[in-house]
């Protein structure tokens, strides 16, 4: 009977979290992360059902309203046009938000297969990729973004291509690193013994293990692409008018700022919390999916 009499403490079977599991726990431990998380969550519903509630049209004009002060008809205030603020803005933070999401997805997708390669094959491929990205990252990031959209000609669409194309090296030489690492693990030397193929240990292998750098870099570069659309937007090498980016905006009332502080103090507002809010996610995702960082 001794025998058959089973203590539940010592049957119990303690479940054992995951990492992306362990991740989140970590993550939501980080007051300022949340936070973050709680204004990027803010801005993306706002770019979505932000402009089904919003009265005015983003280009609908009234000279007859200029430069009308915040109010409870007009929470931003109007521009030099009449137009609403509160509508462009709104409307601002799906250009802005679609310009970072796609820029830094198109940046890990070539700069990841970049590193991936260099970092697997190493010798004369690491040789060629490594020092394109060296040529790259010895610009400065805006520099080389203001020379590829004056080669490509100035646009909303070329600014997207020249911010997706400055921030490939980071991925690349970030993917690469982590590859060099990995592939002299024991489970990827298994792997090439049993004979299986180079491409299947590359994706199936390598680059899910190596994807929480990236996922931790990918979430600050989106508030620097953010800023850096905003830069070419001002420069009027971006979005053209009316086109309500954040940054054109910016630039379209800044001779406005001593009598109409308003027509850029909320599109700045709208691009510093948007920036913000990426960096305190992307901290609390690094301290998360870092084991080092962890105690």
């Amino acid at each position: 009977m001794a025998d058959t009499t089973i203590n539940k403490n010592e049957v119990e079977i303690q479940k054992v979290a995951g990492p992306w599991k362990e991740a989140w726990r970590g993550f939501r431990k980080s007051k300022v992360a949340v936070v973050g998380m709680g204004i990027v969550i803010f801005f993306i519903l706002l770019a979505i059902f932000g402009p089904m509630f919003t009265l005015q049209g983003i280009n609908e004009q009234d000279l007859t309203q200029r430069f009308q002060p915040p109010s409870s008809t007009y929470w931003m205030g109007t521009d030099d046009f009449g137009r609403d603020i509160l509508s462009r803005v709104v409307y601002g933070a799906r250009i802005s938000l679609w310009v970072g999401f796609l820029a830094v997805i198109a940046s890990v997708i070539v700069g990841s297969f970049l590193g991936i390669l260099a970092g697997y094959y190493g010798r004369w491929v690491d040789t060629i990729i490594s020092r394109i990205f060296d040529i790259m990252l010895a610009f400065p990031s805006i520099l080389l973004a203001i020379a590829v959209v004056s080669v490509l000609g100035p646009s909303l669409r070329n600014a997207l291509i020249a911010i997706a194309i400055i921030n490939v090296p980071n991925f690349g030489r970030l993917i690469r690193s982590k590859v060099l690492s990995i592939k002299e693990d024991e489970y990827i030397m298994s792997a090439k013994a049993i004979g299986m193929k180079d491409n299947r240990i590359l994706f199936s292998h390598i680059l899910p293990n190596s994807m929480a750098p990236v996922i931790v870099q990918g979430t600050l570069a989106i508030a620097t692409a953010i800023i850096e659309a905003a830069a070419l937007g001002f420069l009027g090498l971006g979005a053209s008018a009316p086109t309500p980016e954040w940054g054109k905006m910016l630039a379209d009332s800044r001779s406005f700022l001593t009598n109409a502080p308003w027509t850029m103090i909320f599109p700045g507002a709208a691009i510093m919390l948007t920036v913000l809010g990426f960096n305190l996610m992307g901290d609390g995702l690094r301290d998360a999916l870092d084991p080092r960082m962890k105690s």
